[in-house]
């Protein structure tokens, strides 16, 4: 009898995990991808371009310029008062930790710019992620690099495309394909 009971409960838990299961359906993007899609992200990288050459350039020239200028009043002792030499001396560092580590300082500008420039872009396509979603009844949108192998009916790259009215671009063909 206990058996008989175990294979009923198992039988039951069986039958309720299918009908769990049967009620979740996944979807998949990856939203660099719809974001790369929209004609504005041609305009950032000129701007961010931009930003380079008007504003990251010609603070790191001001920068060195004036690393210079108090280290050259540093230097010459004979025209400088020691309070002042004293205060530059306390800068000079400063300056020193800028200059050497100005690649990652312009890097992490550039990325905080790109963020704010593309966060408008980011919204639209996550919002209209979350639209197809509802539309065609996925559960669970996940981000295509979770996945190692996944049915090309779940990804909603075309989906989401259309519902922003993007173009997608053509298709490359496999290699060895004709």
């Amino acid at each position: 009898m206990k058996k008989l009971l175990t294979a009923i409960a198992i039988t039951g838990l069986l039958a309720f995990s299918g009908s769990a299961n049967a009620q979740t359906k996944i979807g998949y993007i990856k939203i660099d991808d719809v974001v790369s899609l929209f004609p504005d992200v041609d305009k950032i990288d000129s701007i961010l371009q931009q930003y380079q050459v008007d504003t990251l350039n010609p603070e790191y020239a001001s920068l060195v310029q004036r690393y210079q200028w108090d280290d050259s009043l540093y230097r010459d002792s004979t025209k400088t008062p020691k309070a002042v030499r004293d205060e530059i001396a306390k800068k000079l560092p400063g300056y020193i930790y800028q200059i050497q580590n100005w690649q990652q300082i312009s890097n992490q500008a550039m990325e905080a710019k790109q963020n704010e420039l593309l966060a408008p872009l980011y919204r639209k396509a996550y919002d209209a992620i979350k639209l197809v979603a509802k539309e065609k009844g996925y559960t669970h949108v996940m981000s295509k690099e979770a996945f190692l192998v996944a049915p090309d009916g779940d990804d909603m790259l075309a989906a989401v495309a259309a519902k922003l009215k993007l173009k997608l671009p053509p298709a490359n063909p496999a290699p060895g394909a004709k």
